[in-house]
């Protein structure tokens, strides 16, 4: 599935941008870009430690939701295709 589509799919509204499911997604896509960046320019640090904070950021984020909503943070586990 597509960014976007997820985005459509797990939103409680139409203009939620702050529900932990859509951070969630957000910081997914932003992590997959710093990944290809790095791939190319194995050299910047600055990049990687924002990639590093925006891991831990998601993985808190991931934690509030495994512990609120067990079924949603599996789904979002599958449709994001992340380890866990």
């Amino acid at each position: 599935m597509k960014i976007d589509e997820l985005i459509t799919k797990y939103r409680t509204c139409k203009e939620d941008s702050g529900s932990t499911q859509v951070q969630v997604i957000l910081l997914t896509r932003e992590i997959n870009n710093l990944v290809k960046h790095l791939k190319t320019h194995k050299k910047d640090e600055d990049s990687k430690m924002g990639l590093l904070k925006m891991v831990s950021k998601r993985r808190k984020y991931l934690n509030y939701l495994q512990k609120k909503d067990k079924e949603t943070y599996k789904k979002l586990i599958i449709d994001l295709g992340l380890r866990k």
